[in-house]
């Protein structure tokens, strides 16, 4: 496969994880130990807040008096997509049940997680779709509380935006607390709030670091690194259009990656001379992340054909994958890892970001290799169980006693025997698989 990079990273994603991992781990410990105190000590350490941590219903009610009514439309209009396309996902996970053998049956059973913890970032920017994203799918699956966390600002509290959201979403329970002590008083089950059985939401390496350690202790939805996106383009994409996509997903941080893998040499040459005009008209702390990001970060591939674009696609596995060439039904069927597709020129990655309904926490990292994004399934426990007549459980126990003893497993073996023998005294079963009776 001939592969031409007409621009190569500089740098590769990585985070200082043995100096973040020791921070993260400490701060747990002593959460863990000193409850809602220790949780309220790094409040007011690393968010100068010193406010009510429980967000109290006339909070809530002042924050959405003041957001304008078009902010909050457009707020409800994003639900109503996430809460639709949730709801059509969970149609997908049905209780059924089926006879194995004559006499045993055997079912699946789908079971809402009981509580549910959303991290919605609030920091250098106020992520009112995480909270979409996240509490959204949570209420649809059938969670029976959700808690949601996000970093208050000094003598302020959480941002406006992010109440109202949260609350028309669904949250039972609002925490004015970020980082690592927002995480842990989720997990924990601090400040009158059930301990959370899922912890999902982006966040920053701190808030990652935190879930990481903490997972299997509690669901998460999965380990995060930096957001990536890549674009599929040929020579009829408009360049004025991949490289305002580009862009836009390069502010989300300075080392977040964006690719460009084309079999046209003129739309790369163009994208690339496009690229630093759009970064110069952000504004400053947009541009600063763009600008890092594409120097540092992307890359721009040349292929000789649509089908090494797609194989190149799926070797990177990207968080966010668009299609900018014709034959989009071809790159449907082709295409296999990619947290989420978006097809043509008429959908851009922002929009699945924002409002149109598909969720925006998806695996980074190149996990979609083995992973999809959040869903009203990552909510919900898919268990099994079984039943069987005595004569159903016949062969079962048969077959369960021979290949028990040919694995060394004596105790259960006899688990088997023993229904054998009460209920079919008399008859004789060759239990050893050696032709013996035993």
């Amino acid at each position: 496969m001939s592969r031409t990079y007409l621009k190569k990273a500089v740098k590769t994603s990585t985070s200082d994880s043995g100096s973040v991992r020791d921070t993260v781990q400490s701060i747990l410990d002593e959460i863990e130990a000193g409850g809602e105190a220790a949780a309220r000590s790094y409040a007011e350490k690393f968010d100068r807040y010193t406010g009510n941590i429980k967000v109290t219903r006339e909070e809530i009610e002042a924050a959405a008096a003041s957001l304008p009514q078009k902010l909050k439309d457009d707020i409800r209009f994003a639900h109503d997509n996430v809460r639709k396309f949730a709801q059509a996902q969970k149609k997908t996970l049905t209780d059924i049940e089926v006879e194995i053998v004559p006499g045993l049956t055997a079912g699946q059973k789908t079971i809402p997680i009981e509580a549910a913890g959303c991290y919605v970032p609030g920091g250098r920017y106020s992520h009112v779709a995480s909270a979409i994203m996240t509490v959204t799918t949570a209420k649809v699956a059938g969670c029976k509380h959700i808690t949601v966390c996000s970093p208050p600002r000094p003598d302020v509290g959480v941002h406006p935006a992010i109440l109202y959201t949260a609350d028309i979403c669904g949250a039972d329970t609002i925490l004015a607390m970020g980082g690592v002590q927002g995480v842990a008083s989720m997990a924990f089950g601090l400040f009158d709030v059930p301990p959370s059985g899922i912890l999902v939401g982006p966040g920053n390496q701190f808030v990652a670091e935190a879930k990481r350690i903490l997972f299997g202790r509690v669901g998460i939805d999965m380990f995060a690194g930096p957001t990536d996106s890549l674009i599929l383009a040929d020579k009829d994409a408009d360049p004025e259009i991949v490289a305002a996509d580009l862009v836009g997903q390069a502010e989300h941080g300075y080392n977040s990656p964006v690719w460009l893998v084309t079999d046209d040499r003129a739309l790369a040459e163009a994208v690339m001379a496009l690229v630093p005009k759009h970064i110069a008209t952000l504004p400053e702390v947009n541009r600063d992340n763009a600008e890092a990001a594409w120097r540092d970060f992307a890359e721009v591939i040349l292929c000789d054909s649509r089908e090494e674009m797609a194989a190149t696609s799926d070797d990177y596995a990207p968080e966010h994958l668009t299609v900018q060439a014709a034959d989009t039904d071809w790159w449907l069927g082709r295409l296999g890892c990619y947290g989420s597709l978006f097809l043509g020129e008429e959908t851009t990655v922002a929009f699945g970001d924002k409002a149109s309904g598909t969720n925006h926490v998806l695996p980074t990292s190149g996990a979609a290799r083995y992973t999809g994004g959040l869903s009203v399934h990552k909510f919900m426990k898919i268990v099994t169980w079984q039943r069987a007549t005595r004569e159903g459980s016949k062969s079962i126990a048969e077959a369960t006693a021979r290949i028990s003893r040919l694995e060394g497993m004596e105790g259960h073996a006899r688990t088997a025997d023993i229904r054998l023998r009460k209920y079919f005294p008399g008859e004789n079963f060759d239990l050893s698989g050696t032709g013996q009776d035993i």
